[in-house]
């Protein structure tokens, strides 16, 4: 079985043991940013996933002291968004969260996300997409999207307004403040903090846990919970993906990239 799930890329590690599939974003060098080889990884290890009835939990963490920066914003500046058109470009996005954090929340067996640390953007959005948060103490979570001028993706305002409610949500994304995880296990984002020293072993003793308890009944009760939820989750990531995108050729968008690679405050014109 862990032959199975051999990951074809180095962005992104899988391992498999007793019921557990790990799956850990590989991008150290630039707090694990995520790149289009690792969600395409990630979708078919997930989709594997979610068909084999040997895998009881997936754990998605970071390597190297981070969870997932979100999207690279180095290579944002480096890319030309006239090379793709809105709609393919909106297209292929559609494609590729349904297949991540769309499966992590509608897959019918529980998901767990270990925040070593940082987890910003795209990446604070797959982390909601779990069911379970268990964070080192410390690790700071942002929604980071107003900060490059883009409005979010990868489902972000849908789990966090189910999470903490529509004000606070809204406050998180039009400030895009930074909060320890110990804030947000106050909020209710995050289940559980500890240190980070004991963060691997808490998080696969609970996804062991979830691991031997009952599949059937934890598939009913998660389309329970998900049906309790009301609206339909992927319906609002297309919306949000097509926004995100228009977003992402604006000029706003282009010079508050270049300004948070400066290290300088952005300006925003509205255009």
């Amino acid at each position: 079985m862990a032959e199975t799930y051999q990951s074809t890329t180095d962005d992104l590690l899988a391992s498999f043991e007793v019921g557990v599939l790990v799956l850990t974003m590989n991008r150290p060098e630039r707090r694990n940013a995520l790149s289009r080889a690792m969600l395409q990884e990630m979708a078919r290890l997930l989709e594997m996933a979610e068909a084999d009835t040997d895998v009881r939990t997936v754990v998605l963490t970071g390597a190297g002291g981070a969870f997932c920066a979100g999207g690279d914003v180095r290579a944002m500046a480096e890319g030309d968004p006239s090379d793709t058109g809105i709609d393919d470009a909106i297209h292929r996005q559609r494609i590729s969260q349904r297949a991540t954090a769309g499966r992590l929340h509608k897959m019918p067996k529980p998901t767990l996300a270990v925040l070593p640390g940082a987890a910003a953007g795209a990446g604070l959005a797959l982390a909601l997409s779990c069911d379970l948060r268990i964070a080192a103490a410390g690790a700071v979570l942002t929604t980071a999207f107003a900060k490059v001028g883009f409005s979010g993706d990868y489902g972000g305002t849908y789990f966090l307004s189910q999470l903490v409610g529509t004000a606070k949500a809204r406050e998180m994304y039009f400030l895009s403040d930074r909060y320890l995880a110990e804030d947000a296990r106050d909020m209710g984002i995050v289940n559980r903090v500890v240190d980070a020293e004991s963060l691997m072993d808490e998080a696969m003793a609970l996804a062991r846990r979830l691991a031997d308890g009952p599949p059937i009944a934890y598939r009913y009760m998660k389309e329970n919970l998900n049906r309790a939820l009301g609206g339909d989750p992927l319906d609002c990531m297309d919306l949000e993906v097509t926004h995100h995108v228009h977003a992402g050729f604006t000029e706003d968008h282009r010079n508050a990239v270049q300004a948070f690679l400066d290290k300088r405050p952005p300006v925003f014109k509205g255009r």
